[in-house]
């Protein structure tokens, strides 16, 4: 399917792995010139080499608003800045008692004061120039909160207050913001997690995921991680659905047991 994006350009924040980097790829893959940021220089040369000839990074830590600046500036000169992607986002397991004060914060600054500040950059363009799409990557333990990991669902649920909050902005207008809420997905680091996993109690990585599932995730319909890919073509849609506004799009397999 031909989404018109042939030029356009998409900045996709932490797009030099997991995720992100499968969106980067999915734009790349419709024409799209790609700018991604990260903070290891060497892991977003690669990142960029294999996206294709119009990906592009820069070294930026959007925890500092000067580096936003710079990651703006440095997009808007491939043109403007039609999608972003705020994908930017770590995560954990933790007991909730041991989660300190610093490390709280520390996740609403990535997590979601990454967003704001990429937000607060590139929406009031868009607006003056009635085009323009945001999506911001958040999480089925967004609705789903997990015990295990507090501070990141609290996130996430932010997240999707924030994407359409600002999605209230562009009434009237054709610049749109949306949530992406994608589910347990086979992504480098959490592959790494399963293997470490596996290598401690003597079990296959295969044995460890479907154990997970069993175990920690017995709603899901469809019992697997899913393809970075998958998700990557996903918000390729939603960014480019004219129709698609102050939505949060679920692609979590059934995690969340709900009909709406």
């Amino acid at each position: 399917m031909d989404y018109g994006l042939e030029g356009k350009v998409v900045a996709v924040t932490g797009g030099a792995s997991g995720i992100g980097k499968a969106i980067a790829q999915a734009f790349h893959d419709e024409g799209a010139v790609v700018v991604i940021n990260g903070r290891d220089r060497e892991k977003l040369e690669a990142a960029t080499r294999e996206l294709g000839p119009r990906a592009h990074g820069i070294v930026a830590d959007l925890t500092r608003p000067a580096d936003v600046d710079r990651l703006t500036a440095f997009a808007e000169t491939f043109g403007p800045i039609e999608f972003l992607i705020n994908n930017i986002g770590i995560f954990e397991s933790m007991d909730f008692f041991e989660i300190t004060d610093e490390r709280w914060l520390e996740f609403f600054d990535v997590n979601v004061m990454t967003g704001v500040r990429m937000s607060r950059a590139v929406l009031k363009t868009m607006l003056a120039r009635n085009s323009g799409s945001i999506v911001f990557i958040s999480s089925d333990a967004a609705i789903k909160s997990i015990p295990w990991m507090a501070h990141y669902s609290m996130t996430k649920s932010a997240q999707q207050g924030l994407a359409r909050a600002l999605a209230e902005c562009t009434k009237g207008t054709k610049v749109r913001v949306n949530a992406f809420l994608p589910g347990p997905t086979a992504t480098q680091s959490v592959l790494n997690y399963m293997a470490g996993m596996a290598a401690q109690s003597g079990r296959t990585t295969e044995q460890v995921v479907a154990g997970y599932f069993r175990d920690n995730e017995p709603s899901s319909l469809i019992q697997c991680l899913i393809d970075p890919a998958v998700h990557g073509r996903a918000v390729v849609a939603l960014a480019a659905n004219p129709a698609m506004n102050g939505a949060a799009q679920r692609c979590e397999g059934g995690v969340i047991r709900s009909a709406f």
